[in-house]
């Protein structure tokens, strides 16, 4: 493979995890966002949905910024695991939801 090739599937790859991650990563945020903040759940859900936006901007600049595209992968990769592993704990009910009211 030449390093035309190559170059091109780097930035393929950045722009999939730019897309795809960064989808991923944001959503998650936006659904731990609702279940966590102190307020209303209305309120908690809108405020999560909002800083979604902030937080895909924010991802998908990451990956551009990252010096490799593993780098711009793993970076979106182990906070969406975290999340992910937290928020299922939460709503299998092994974990409380910090801002859950009574």
């Amino acid at each position: 493979m030449g390093d035309a090739a190559r170059y091109r599937w780097a930035v393929a790859s950045r722009a999939f995890a730019a897309i795809a991650g960064g989808y991923v990563l944001s959503a998650l945020c936006s659904t731990a966002l609702g279940l966590w903040l102190p307020l209303a759940r209305a309120e908690a859900v809108i405020t999560g949905t909002l800083a979604s936006f902030a937080i895909y901007a924010g991802a998908v600049m990451w990956v551009f910024a990252a010096r490799s595209a593993g780098r711009a992968w793993a970076g979106l990769a182990v906070p969406a695991a975290v999340l992910c592993a937290v928020l299922w704990l939460v709503l299998r009910g092994a974990a409380p939801a910090v801002g859950a009211a009574s």
